[in-house]
């Protein structure tokens, strides 16, 4: 079978693998018919170094489910599957507190720990089958499939960002980043009631479709110059919660300067930093709180997909290319360059 592989940074290729299969009875084999590329996947293909790779690509997916091992309870072939990002048993202590990215069973994990296995390829190994994978009531075809596979992750995350934040209707939020993320963090606020919702991007065609998804404000200036124009926004006071979409140092301190007493930053970018302002004078004095995480965007599917079938948001509007698997290393590219938002793969 064929596959994405990332062999240092801003080298991808695909090629031909050993075929997936069934290696565990808690195992399905999934033949994936739709997949993408994330903003996440821009790290490594920024910073990945020869020794690092090459390395299996992809964490969100949707598939047909080829063979089922002995122990699937849930599943059989034929089913259409969307696999969240993160590998759960789904019954764990942690499970059961809706933090499937802690799952302590010993094969829990992300794709991208999987060093044979990823969602930009024809077909993947899927560990504990029956808490991963979530059945979707459409065909394979649907014209439903890229907001659903948004349900592998980016919708999640958005809606992690809010939720972890509490965003309550009402409330004023700042949403910085106009990637995919961060717009699925607009849509969620909106969806959560939030009253004023600030984009922080520069992309116009970004932030148009922010403002579709919910957003009533843009803000394209960055730093001090930004935080002086959020504020002028809000009376001076900032917003109630942040939703940091980005992961560098420059998209935190933004969240510092804009957020107001008492509120919240929610951080999912992947923070490229490990230390940050957290003290006296950045949190403590006004009793901010720093919340988010990687997002355990199993516990939000069922919560979110009705919505998505009825119509009610259509987040599959973040895919503005679609490629096959020949395509996967130019979509890299127009996603590094800016000019895709997000990939769509049908391998």
């Amino acid at each position: 079978m064929r596959a994405t592989l990332m062999y240092r940074a801003g080298d991808v290729r695909v090629e031909s693998v050993p075929d997936s299969r069934i290696e565990n009875p808690t195992d399905a084999l999934v033949r994936i018919t739709a997949s993408c590329v994330c903003g996440s996947d821009l790290h490594p293909y920024h910073s990945m170094t020869a020794d690092e790779g090459p390395a299996r690509m992809g964490h969100e997916l949707i598939g047909v489910v080829e063979e089922a091992g002995s122990e699937v309870a849930t599943l059989k072939r034929g089913d259409l599957v969307v696999s969240p990002f993160a590998i759960s048993d789904n019954v764990c202590e942690y499970c059961r507190e809706n933090l499937q990215t802690s799952c302590s069973h010993h094969e829990a994990g992300f794709w991208d720990g999987l060093p044979n296995e990823g969602g930009q390829a024809e077909a993947v190994r899927v560990p504990l089958a029956d808490g991963t994978l979530v059945k979707l009531p459409v065909a394979p075809d649907s014209v439903l499939i890229p907001s659903l596979l948004t349900l592998a992750d980016v919708l999640g995350t958005g809606y992690h960002a809010a939720k972890a934040a509490g965003v309550l209707p009402g409330q004023d939020v700042t949403v910085i980043g106009d990637g995919a993320v961060g717009l699925m963090a607009v849509l969620s606020a909106k969806r959560l009631g939030a009253e004023r919702i600030v984009l922080m991007g520069r992309h116009i065609d970004r932030t148009d479709l922010g403002r579709e998804f919910g957003a009533t404000d843009v803000v394209a200036e960055r730093g001090e110059e930004g935080i002086a124009r959020v504020r002028e926004l809000t009376g001076g006071q900032g917003t109630h919660a942040v939703l940091e979409a980005v992961g560098h140092m420059p998209a935190y301190e933004q969240a510092v300067g804009v957020v107001r007493p008492g509120g919240v930053i929610s951080r999912v970018g992947v923070p490229q930093y490990e230390e940050a302002p957290i003290g006296f004078a950045s949190l403590f004095r006004h009793n901010i709180r720093l919340a988010g995480g990687p997002a355990p965007v199993r516990a939000y599917i069922e919560e979110l997909l009705p919505d998505i079938l009825d119509g009610t948001i259509e987040p599959g509007k973040v895919f503005d290319t679609t490629t096959d698997l020949d395509g996967v290393p130019a979509g890299y590219r127009e996603m590094d360059e800016r000019k895709s938002l997000k990939v769509l793969i049908k391998p």
